[in-house]
């Protein structure tokens, strides 16, 4: 008999955590391994647990996903993260999949289809359902790389060095998220960024 697939839910909403643990208990192949509330738990859970599947939320308390998938596949190299939203055309997605996340799965999905999903997730590496609409995300990569050191302070020359990238090229880079974003200059640029959730 093959081991139960173990799973790791994260999201900083109780009910959810709780509510997809319930539909996952109906299945007798998949065994919920940990909760986690914020990127810190689930770094630490995942390191401690090893999970097959993380469901991520894509925004917690105090860190967006794509800054965590990186970190929670240094804490266990074999676990594979699906992202799990009711918004599946967040600006978000796009950078989260970029950073090494395999699907997204809506949370309005069944308990059939949560269950397929992972299963899917650990049998081929990838949950290709639902990923059309992040194809709409506003921002590339590398022009979410730039926003996000931006917002941080940081002036083209710095991001420059931190990218490897001209200064002229990080300025084209700036220029596209500010059209994207509809800002006309760097404050206006992260405030916006954050109305669409990408900070």
């Amino acid at each position: 008999m093959l081991s139960a697939v173990r799973v790791l839910i994260v999201d900083d909403h109780p009910v959810v955590r709780e509510g997809v643990a319930s539909q996952l208990a109906r299945h007798s192949d998949i065994h919920v391994v940990g909760h986690a509330a914020d990127g810190a738990e689930a770094t630490a859970a995942c390191a401690r647990e090893r999970p097959d599947v993380v469901l991520l939320d894509v925004r917690l308390p105090d860190a967006l996903a794509a800054d965590l998938v990186p970190r929670l596949r240094r804490a266990s190299p074999s676990t594979r993260v699906l992202l799990f939203t009711a918004f599946p055309e967040h600006s978000a997605v796009a950078p989260s999949l970029a950073a090494g996340a395999v699907g997204l799965l809506v949370k309005d999905a069944s308990g059939a289809a949560l269950g397929a999903a992972i299963r899917d997730v650990v049998r081929t590496g990838a949950y290709r359902s639902g990923l059309t609409a992040s194809a709409d995300a506003p921002l590339t990569p590398r022009e979410y790389d730039v926003l996000r050191l931006v917002a941080s302070g940081h002036t083209n020359t710095e991001i420059a060095q931190e990218l490897v990238l001209s200064p002229n090229t990080v300025k084209t880079y700036l220029q596209n998220v500010m059209r994207k974003l509809d800002a006309r200059n760097r404050a206006q640029v992260i405030t916006n960024a954050r109305a669409h959730g990408l900070l």
